[in-house]
């Protein structure tokens, strides 16, 4: 039976490695390769490109704008149109970063007919965020920007957080994150287990 598993999280919540390992886990299983969506690296992707809008979004970023929601709900769609099949499992990450975008999502789990999919929040706090953040020696990973990055996810993401918390249609589960990377995985499994 498809499942659809979407992820929450701070940045360097460590969400992308959960989301890598549950894919594995399904995978083997299974025995069929998930459909994982990941839009960070796709939008960075994005912006490299040369036509006009990506210099357009790349100026307004530039100028600590925020770019429109139409742009980051272009590119998970576009990924979901071209790649679901209707059969695999669908990993979610990265998506509904802010409130606008929620029912956006709700609609293609509506319209895809995904039944009741899970919602997993791997919660951290500031300053675990911030450890984590810095400890990867990305150039990009100023104070500045690891501060407004956080700062965004209790702005944006915790009220787009809250359309499915407060949804009885998803499976919504809390998992710390302050914890062991295998640690955060099992209890993710346990969580899928104890209700499929």
């Amino acid at each position: 039976m498809q499942q659809t598993f979407i992820f929450f999280g701070r940045s360097g919540s460590g969400k992308g490695t959960q989301a890598e390992m549950l894919q594995k886990y399904l995978s083997e299983k299974k025995g069929s390769e998930p459909i994982y969506i990941e839009t960070g690296q796709k939008f960075r992707n994005f912006i490299d490109q040369s036509n006009y809008s990506a210099q357009l979004t790349k100026t307004v970023l530039g100028q600590g704008g925020l770019m429109p929601v139409f742009l980051p709900i272009w590119i998970w769609t576009t990924d979901l149109v071209d790649k679901f099949d209707g059969k695999r499992d669908l990993i979610l990450d990265g998506l509904c970063r802010r409130p606008d975008e929620a029912p956006v999502l709700d609609s293609a789990v509506k319209f895809y007919n995904l039944g009741k999919p899970f919602v997993f929040y791997i919660k951290t706090g500031d300053a675990w965020s911030y450890e984590r953040l810095k400890g990867r020696g990305r150039s990009d990973d100023s104070d500045e920007y690891i501060k407004s990055r956080l700062s965004w996810f209790d702005w944006n993401v915790v009220p787009a957080m809250a359309y499915f918390y407060q949804n009885p249609d998803y499976h919504f589960f809390e998992v710390n994150g302050e914890q062991s990377i295998e640690d955060v995985h099992k209890d993710i499994i346990a969580k899928v287990e104890s209700v499929s």
